[in-house]
C-alpha cells in the first residue's frame, strides 16, 4: 500500500528538513546543512526476541556525506511505523537543537547516538503513578 500522505506533515518538521523519498517500506528525510539523511526502513525482525512474535520492524538509520564517501549508521529498531515516525522526528529535533554548534556530520552522529528509542515502544497499558 503506497501512501499519498507524508509520514510527518511538513508543518511539523524542524527548519531545513524535508521529505526526500517515500515508498511502501521506506521513507527518507533530508537536512541540507549539514548534509544528512534520516531513514526509516521496514525490514525483517530477524534480530528481535522470538517471544515478541515480530516478523517485521522498522530500522532507523542516518546517512551523511563526506567529500569522498557516504557513511550510513544504524540508530536502532522500533516495532511500528508510528514509532519510526516519532523516532525520526525526535532525531530531527535533536539535530535542529544542535546544528548551529554541530556543523560536522560526525558531531551530528554523536547526537543521534544519544537518542533513546525505548520511550517510543507502545505499551498498551497505562503506567502506574509513583
Amino acid at each position: 500500500m503506497i501512501t499519498d500522505q507524508d509520514p510527518i506533515p511538513p508543518e511539523a518538521l524542524p527548519p531545513r528538513w524535508g521529505l526526500a523519498e517515500l515508498c511502501d517500506d521506506q521513507f527518507v528525510y533530508r537536512h541540507r546543512r549539514p548534509p544528512i539523511e534520516l531513514i526509516a526502513d521496514c525490514t525483517l525482525a530477524d534480530r528481535s526476541h522470538p517471544g515478541l512474535g515480530l516478523c517485521r520492524c522498522w530500522e532507523l538509520r542516518y546517512r551523511y556525506f563526506l567529500t569522498d564517501r557516504t557513511i550510513c549508521r544504524s540508530i536502532g529498531r522500533v516495532s511500528t511505523r508510528r514509532a519510526a515516525v516519532d523516532g525520526l522526528l525526535e532525531c530531527m529535533q535533536r539535530i535542529h537543537e544542535t546544528v548551529a554548534a554541530a556543523d560536522d556530520p560526525v558531531a551530528v552522529g554523536e547526537v543521534l547516538e544519544n537518542v533513546s528509542l525505548g520511550d517510543l515502544i507502545p505499551d498498551g497499558l497505562s503506567r502506574p503513578s509513583t
